[in-house]
């Protein structure tokens, strides 16, 4: 795996008010979208991203349930293809990982899969083949 978060996502509770926070408060530049349901901030070393939290459990296939330990923060590790998903997976799983959501073709196109580290924390593995986040 290489030694890179590509996506920090925060599930937040509102989202429209946390893009104006970010882009209209702390002038964090938008990266355009076709979708209103989820906004992206080019950052330097990494990209924020904003999403509706209980579509965040959604997608890791978890309940939001503060009590479950989800904290509503995700990160990301973007691959250059499919194949490398899985690689990522498998080693993180033989490092002794739980694998949460097998890697699947997803939504938004691309191809996806998520796993919690020992302490909790839940990654996405992801090929997203229209944004280069390698």
């Amino acid at each position: 795996m290489k030694p890179k978060i590509s996506l920090i996502t925060l599930g937040v509770h509102d989202l429209k008010r946390a893009i104006q926070f970010y882009r209209d408060g702390l002038g964090l530049p938008e990266h355009e979208t076709d979708s209103d349901e989820v906004a992206f901030f080019k950052m330097e070393g990494a990209w924020l991203s904003l999403f509706p939290r209980t579509s965040l459990a959604k997608d890791i296939g978890i309940a939001d349930d503060s009590k479950g330990g989800f904290s509503g923060i995700t990160l990301a590790h973007n691959v250059a293809s499919q194949d490398a998903v899985d690689q990522v997976l498998e080693q993180a799983i033989a490092a002794g990982a739980e694998l949460i959501k097998p890697a699947e073709k997803v939504f938004w196109g691309g191809y996806s899969g998520y796993f919690r580290d020992p302490e909790g924390h839940y990654w996405e593995v992801a090929y997203n083949p229209f944004m280069d986040l390698t």
